[in-house]
């Protein structure tokens, strides 16, 4: 299939001389002359609403990004990747975690051969065990319930379980406690295994090869400590491990019943495998009615990515206004605020899944790119941001583009905090786009009665030049299916920018330089022998971290 170049198509040079037009004009103005602006640049998916008219485009602007969409093959690789075909070049590989949540008796075939049966077993086999542990018939070694669930995994086989299990928290079973491992600092494994007991703990070890490397330490560690307690043998291992793998040898080798090994594909990418058995922590915790409520979800926003024109596509329309701040206003990053707590892990879910999949330099043909691609995301719940870097979005000189998202209704309503929530979810984004100009703080402080001198010296300080781009996500309120359109919407934007900018959204060959090296540097700290294969600067640390690294 043949994509073309972005910067060489004629829709990007009109967007290039497009935004001479328009970089100076001030959204406040451009609400002015339009009443109809708010209706015109609104979409609605299920239970999401986006407004995204306080942004700094005008129809032309869309028109134009759709046109670039459009010449960069978007829907042609849309199509391509929905069907199977291999569009991972780098490892020949389908990209399906759609066809993990696909609810249509649509078949979805993989070198000739439908996946979805095995997918549906799959699923068979994760309720079957799930609906064991939350009735409480699978015990432990001593005959006792399990009271708390461990996973034990790291990037996509932790960062997707852990944000969706802790925002359905308001559905979580009343016995069964979750918990996550990633980090390979002892301390992590450490701190959780002091809340737990090993007589009702399951521990659910993620991880495809059964070989990497935090993954297996930290799994190998649980067994030695539940193996030391009494009573427990090499047999009871069974009884509180299963796994998420597709090495059944490693996995049985472990002592884990194979029956208890739950697996999934090589056309499922970690950081979009919460779908996958990667998500039984979540089915544990919640349960796989409300687990297939997420799927659900999911597969509600694939159907209208799929068929939806470009220019009412929501996860289209958010990522060219991505590629507009990107790559003709020069945002380097892109803030994501949930005025959710449940959200909270929502931004750090997204760092992976945006920055793993489009932080690339080279093209899908191998060439360096030439255009700015994946930006930096971050962002934390509302309020709280609003007390620590809103300073920043308001008043800074970087243009930060950024998501709100927030719930109509709360699961937890407790007088008028629901109602403040969204008077600042709303104020923030409307004080982003209109600012306050010098005259207005004049205006104001003179009708306070301010000192005049104390006027002048004031007023530069607060005046905000606004002008800075949002979108905003309203829905009805916080559900499984609302999560699962919510995770597929950002998924899909993240795709149509790799397309845009060319690159090969679903490999991640950055994260395995660091790796290869760690094996080596490993060696050499615990060793003996003088270290001279590196820089200057890695030798000396190695160097003195073996002579610092033991208490005297």
């Amino acid at each position: 299939m043949t994509v073309s170049v972005p910067d060489r198509t004629a829709a990007w040079s009109a967007l290039a001389r497009h935004h001479e037009t328009v970089r100076g004009l001030h959204m406040r103005d451009l609400f002015a002359r339009d009443p109809e602006r708010f209706p015109r640049f609104t979409l609605e998916v299920g239970d999401l609403f986006l407004d995204y008219s306080k942004n700094r485009i005008t129809h032309e602007t869309v028109a134009l990004l759709v046109e670039l969409a459009r010449a960069c093959g978007v829907p042609e690789l849309r199509d391509a990747q929905l069907s199977g075909e291999p569009i991972n070049v780098t490892e020949g590989r389908a990209v399906l975690h759609t066809a993990l949540r696909n609810c249509s008796d649509r078949p979805v075939v993989v070198d000739g051969v439908d996946v979805m049966p095995e997918i549906r077993r799959v699923l068979t086999h994760m309720e079957e065990f799930t609906e064991q542990v939350r009735s409480g018939a699978w015990t432990g070694h001593t005959g006792r319930p399990m009271e708390h669930v461990v996973n034990i995994g790291i990037g996509g086989s932790d960062l997707g379980p852990v944000m969706v299990t802790e925002a359905l928290g308001s559905y979580g079973h009343p016995r069964l406690t979750p918990h996550f491992v990633s980090n390979v600092d002892g301390t992590h494994l450490a701190e959780t295994l002091r809340k737990v007991d090993p007589e009702t703990t399951l521990f659910v070890v993620a991880s495809k090869t059964f070989t990497t490397q935090e993954t297996l330490m930290n799994a190998r560690s649980a067994r030695d400590w539940f193996l030391a307690r009494e009573g427990a043998d090499e047999a009871a291992i069974a009884r509180h491990f299963v796994a998420v793998s597709t090495n059944e040898e490693g996995v049985r080798d472990f002592g884990i019943d194979p029956a208890n090994m739950f697996g999934f594909w090589d056309w499922v990418g970690g950081r979009y495998s919460l779908w996958s058995a990667i998500g039984l922590p979540i089915a544990l915790s919640v349960g796989m009615e409300r687990f297939r409520e997420l799927l659900e979800g999911a597969h509600l926003m694939d159907e209208h990515f799929r068929t939806a024109p470009l220019a009412e596509n929501m996860p289209a329309i958010l990522a060219l206004l991505g590629v507009w701040y990107s790559n003709f206003f020069g945002a380097a990053s892109h803030a994501v605020l949930p005025y959710d707590q449940y959200l909270h892990r929502f931004p750090a879910y997204l760092q992976q899944a945006d920055m793993e999949s489009n932080g690339k330099s080279v093209d899908r043909e191998g060439r360096q790119v030439e255009w700015d691609t994946g930006p930096v995301v971050w962002g934390e719940p509302g309020t709280n941001g609003q007390h620590a870097f809103f300073q920043l979005l308001h008043q800074g000189t970087r243009l930060v583009p950024c998501d709100f998202l927030a719930p109509c209704r709360s699961r937890n309503p407790l007088g008028e905090h629901h109602d403040v929530l969204i008077s600042n979810f709303l104020a923030q984004t409307e004080a982003l786009m209109r600012g306050r100009t010098q005259e207005e703080v004049e205006g104001a402080m003179t009708a306070q009665g301010v000192d005049p001198a104390r006027i002048a010296e004031l007023a530069p300080h607060r005046t905000f030049p606004g002008n800075r781009p949002s979108n905003t996500l309203l829905f009805d309120e916080f559900t499984p299916r609302t999560l699962g359109s919510l995770i597929a919407l950002y998924e899909h934007k993240i795709f149509v920018q790799g397309v845009i900018w060319n690159v090969n959204s679903y490999d991640q060959w950055g994260v395995e330089l660091g790796k290869e090296l760690a094996g080596t540097v490993l060696q050499e700290v615990q060793g003996r022998d003088p270290v001279t294969g590196h820089d200057a600067s890695t030798n000396g640390l190695i160097q003195r971290y073996r002579a610092r690294r033991r208490p005297t």
